[in-house]
């Protein structure tokens, strides 16, 4: 089945006309009718880059669990160039960020918008370029879109955000501002975290990376520097106030946590409205977090993960007084990029459940979490061998990702 649906996507991406032109929905069966939960093996079977033990039970290759209820999956579209954040609009619409510098609209069907331009210039390089979005919470009485790039400066580049008014014919981002600068900037192309969401309040909270390379990477525990955080910002960029570093010397009043690694994964749980975020680590040591305000996440202090070399990262140590352990870690790694969590009903199983973007993983994992624990592990749409990069829940309860070689994908109830 999988060749005859690869070879019909294959032939309908060559025929598209113009971006505009949706792709012919193609669909694939996701379904287990047997599974129950947490009653099955870990679905990672390759043996970890590390002999480093867990802090404690279940923090990696949890029991795997299954979906019961029918569900199938559709690419609606493969005409996307290089996707990066995806979020909905009030009318049930797909906002749509592609790396190189534009955003389109996307309708559940699969139909492109042409390229919504007017945004600032982006340095695309390597992991750079535009990154995730969201709208304002008043949307459909302001039209104001938020989003976060890698913006070129003379000395460097680095992680920025803006805003802007979604015009009223869809073409054009007005009057397109940056807000948020993460400083310093760096002469490279790596770790620019990217993710953005709207808290219960308003505020705007942002991920950013450490940059990748060895001199910076110490920024990452640094308070005086926005590298490897979680920062929470009001909608003019400034620090909103009560954040746990504020009035507290050099220290950044914008930081909410710190010793991240390159966070590309945040989310708001449903219902306890806990912060959650994924973040990469080297070799192995990708990590789940439960965010709190003024905790530090370790990296590199800490973590579960190797160099790229296959040395050990730093002391090579995995716990220490004062440092927070994820609540789940990978070894081999996920690559964990989007998140979000199911509130829908069509799937009741998926209920508060977290699903991942998986890039080198090329699946979409789905986290069941109970307690502020993993408690059961499912692989979604691994035969499509695709890097999924972002994940959002739809109006209408449907999970729709995009991935990094064009393609949008609906995941709902058959």
């Amino acid at each position: 089945m999988k060749t005859s649906l690869q070879a019909i996507i294959t032939g309908a991406t060559l025929v598209l006309a113009s971006c505009s032109t949706p792709a012919d929905p193609h669909t694939g069966n996701g379904t287990d009718t047997t599974g129950t939960d947490s009653t099955y093996a870990p679905v990672e079977t390759k043996p970890p880059n590390t002999d480093y033990k867990p802090a404690f039970a279940g923090q990696t290759r949890i029991a795997g669990v299954k979906t019961k209820t029918p569900y199938g999956f559709t690419i609606l579209s493969s005409a996307l160039e290089s996707p990066w954040g995806i979020t909905t609009l009030p009318d049930g619409r797909l906002l749509i960020t592609e790396k190189k510098g534009v955003m389109r609209i996307a309708t559940t069907t699969g139909q492109l918008s042409a390229p919504i331009t007017g945004l600032p210039k982006v340095n695309p390089d390597g992991q750079g370029g535009l990154l995730g979005l969201r709208i304002d919470p008043d949307f459909s009485n302001n039209r104001m879109v938020y989003w976060v790039f890698s913006e070129p400066l003379p000395e460097g580049n680095l992680t920025a955000v803006a805003k802007g008014k979604l015009s009223a014919n869809e073409k054009s981002i007005e009057g397109a501002t940056v807000i948020y600068r993460a400083t310093p900037a760096y002469k490279g192309t790596l770790h620019y975290g990217g993710r953005i969401l709207f808290d219960k309040n308003g505020n705007l909270i942002i991920s950013t990376g450490e940059r990748s390379d060895l001199q910076t990477r110490p920024q990452a525990q640094q308070l005086n520097s926005a590298l490897g955080k979680v920062l929470r910002i009001t909608k003019e960029g400034k620090p909103v106030e009560g954040n746990p570093f504020a009035g507290q010397g050099d220290n950044r009043p914008e930081i909410y946590s710190y010793g991240h690694r390159n966070v590309q994964g945040l989310a708001f749980h449903p219902e306890t409205g806990d912060l959650w975020e994924t973040e990469f680590g080297p070799r192995g040591g990708d990590e789940l977090n439960r965010i709190q305000p003024g905790k530090n996440y370790g990296w590199p202090t800490i973590t579960y993960g190797i160099e790229y070399s296959g040395q050990k990262v730093g002391d090579g140590i995995q716990q220490k007084a004062g440092l927070e352990q994820p609540v789940y870690y990978w070894d081999p790694v996920l690559s964990p990029s989007g998140i979000t969590f199911y509130s829908g009903t069509g799937i009741p199983e998926w209920k508060n459940n977290l699903f991942i973007a998986g890039l080198s993983s090329i699946h979409i994992a789905r986290l069941v979490i109970k307690d502020n624990k993993v408690v059961g592990e499912e692989r979604l749409l691994v035969s499509e061998e695709q890097r999924f990069r972002d994940i959002t829940e739809g109006k209408d309860g449907v999970l729709y990702a995009v991935t990094d070689n064009g393609r949008l994908y609906s995941i709902h109830k058959k």
